[in-house]
């Protein structure tokens, strides 16, 4: 298990927002905190503490040139998604991100568009492939949910989605997206799908309090399971001490 820094963009500055309340045209969103430091400050602080696998997220349009600026502050040390598809995808790369990150491009009309998952992998290949099935609950299920987690696809996060899709990427980022930016506790439910049924590296985001909750992702997790924090992080306005996640071997170092 090791920790996950994120930088997300909303109208090209670095914001923490409640991820349920992200309309489809990306405006308004409930606010949690806006940053004054620019997009490179945050990508610099994570190249210094070598915190790599991370990722930069565009939430809706704006944000082209934030993100350009924060993957050129840590090249190969960061993801990137938000708008990604297979004709936009290798400049993202050549930006200087280690990996893109795609859901609507290639979750379409509720089901899974193989053709445009074809051209994503002849693109930028299965090693630089991550797959984002941000979900969001439905009765018993978490359905993997799209167009800034507001459109619910027909796909369930269960061992059986997690084993097929494993074949055409590198990892799964997975925010559980009611709980998103609420600090309010994490998914036990899905945390467990994830931690007995992934068969390769998954990140979980969504909820996260304090250090109890990552303790728990630990467990719960089996120490499998990647994750990231956002709004409880004290460099994001929270409680959380960034500092106190770099101390406590939840780092992978380079």
């Amino acid at each position: 298990m090791r920790f996950r820094p994120c930088i997300d963009l909303h109208d090209g500055l670095v914001k923490q927002i409640v991820g349920s309340t992200l309309s489809g045209d990306g405006h308004n969103p409930t606010t949690n905190f806006v940053a004054e430091q620019s997009p490179a400050w945050f990508a610099e602080l994570y190249r210094r503490d070598r915190l790599t696998g991370g990722h930069v997220i565009k939430l809706g349009p704006g944000n082209d040139a934030a993100a350009r600026q924060a993957l050129a502050a840590w090249p190969g040390g960061m993801q990137i998604g938000g708008g990604i598809n297979a004709e936009n995808a290798g400049r993202w790369l050549d930006a200087g991100a280690s990996h893109v990150i795609v859901t609507s491009y290639v979750f379409r009309d509720g089901l899974i568009d193989w053709d445009r998952l074809a051209e994503l992998l002849k693109a930028v290949g299965k090693e630089r492939l991550v797959l984002d099935l941000s979900c969001r609950r439905r009765g018993d299920e978490y359905l993997i949910v799209t167009d800034r987690w507001q459109r619910f696809t027909k796909i369930a996060i269960n061992p059986a989605t997690l084993a097929e899709l494993a074949g055409f990427c590198d990892e799964f980022l997975i925010h559980a997206a009611d709980v998103e930016g609420k600090c309010a506790g994490i998914e036990l439910p899905l945390l467990d799908i994830l931690a007995h049924h992934c068969p390769i590296a998954v990140t979980y985001a969504g909820g996260i309090r304090d250090l109890d909750d990552i303790k728990l992702i630990g467990e719960r997790g089996r120490s499998r399971v990647d994750f990231t924090v956002g709004s409880a992080l004290d460099i994001f306005g929270g409680g959380l001490k960034y500092e106190a996640l770099t101390r406590n071997g939840w780092v992978k170092k380079i």
